[in-house]
């Protein structure tokens, strides 16, 4: 077996192959003058299971198009077999035909899936896919990895509900009631709360209503992505004006572009929880806390490795 870690991905692929006790592949990444992008692979991946770990995280198309690189770096190199392990897969939001009048959009999960299984790679592992319907993409195997594990010893157990902060959050808010049902012996099926919301335009979106009862709980929001913070503030608001307690969020990929560390820290939300999947350089403050996911990919590899 032989890791290689892309750039995109270089802490949480240290701390993976840290638990594995093994030492991962020597790559190189250059680029030529002009901006292009080439990768060179060590010589030691003939006839192995490699593991190649690359979020596709921003700057989005560089480290997509380094993982398709790196892939058919490997597969030149004879690899038995190459798994690319994507803890963030981006373009996941992009997985439906929108229409509008004369114009359409493209299908870009569809693209990039495409992409990955022309490079070279011959499964998929990623965590917390946007949608199911996106393993439907590939037609190689896909394990869609959960992460909610992670979070549970981040939250206060007493008076608790799960919020989803959408209609489409609904069963990984139930996914995570049931995790924490289960690790703490505790009802919690019937204590979900839903916010209804009415989305003007792209980036903006205005709480309508809170589905549930919010009085006097500890409330928990779960999602996947975090972006630009504007959904979560305006959900943490409304839990707030309808008589919660207190308000945290647990969600896996942090993607907080543009001001939205600025937005979240100012915002009724009293802590986010995000994790590892993406790498993070901005300052940490009281507010954002990260967990890592190397235990569940440790976990696949090692049982991917005893099934192969």
């Amino acid at each position: 077996m032989k890791i290689i870690i892309g750039s995109a991905s270089k802490e949480l692929g240290e701390s993976i192959v840290n638990k594995l006790n093994v030492q991962p592949s020597l790559t190189q990444v250059s680029r030529f003058a002009d901006g292009e992008m080439n990768v060179y692979v060590g010589g030691d991946v003939y006839n192995q299971e490699v593991y190649i770990i690359q979020s596709i995280s921003s700057p989005t198309n560089d480290n997509l198009m380094e993982l398709l690189i790196t892939i058919d770096a490997v597969k030149r190199s004879r690899a038995k077999r190459i798994t690319a392990i994507i803890p963030y897969y981006g373009y996941s939001r992009q997985d439906r035909v929108i229409k509008n009048d004369n114009i359409q959009s493209a299908l870009s999960a569809k693209l990039a899936a495409n992409l990955i299984q022309a490079a070279g790679a011959n499964g998929i592992a990623i965590i917390d896919l946007h949608s199911s319907q996106t393993e439907g993409f590939f037609d190689i195997p896909v394990a869609n990895l959960s992460c909610l594990e992670a979070f549970a010893d981040s939250i206060h157990t007493e008076n608790l509900a799960i919020v989803a902060p959408d209609v489409g959050a609904i069963g990984r808010a139930r996914a995570f009631a049931k995790t924490l049902e289960k690790k703490y012996e505790m009802g919690l099926s019937n204590k979900i709360i839903v916010i209804d919301k009415y989305r003007e335009k792209a980036g903006t979106s205005q709480v309508m209503n809170v589905i549930g009862e919010a009085a006097n709980k500890n409330c928990v929001i779960v999602d996947d992505i975090v972006d630009s913070g504007g959904t979560l503030c305006n959900a943490a608001l409304a839990l707030k004006s309808h008589g919660a307690k207190s308000v945290i969020s647990c969600i896996t990929h942090g993607v907080l572009s543009g001001n939205a560390i600025e937005k979240i820290s100012s915002s009724s939300l009293g802590k986010l929880v995000i994790t590892d999947t993406i790498l993070h350089k901005f300052e940490k403050t009281g507010k954002i806390e990260v967990v890592s996911t190397a235990n569940i990919l440790v976990h696949f590899i090692k049982g991917d490795k005893n099934a192969s």
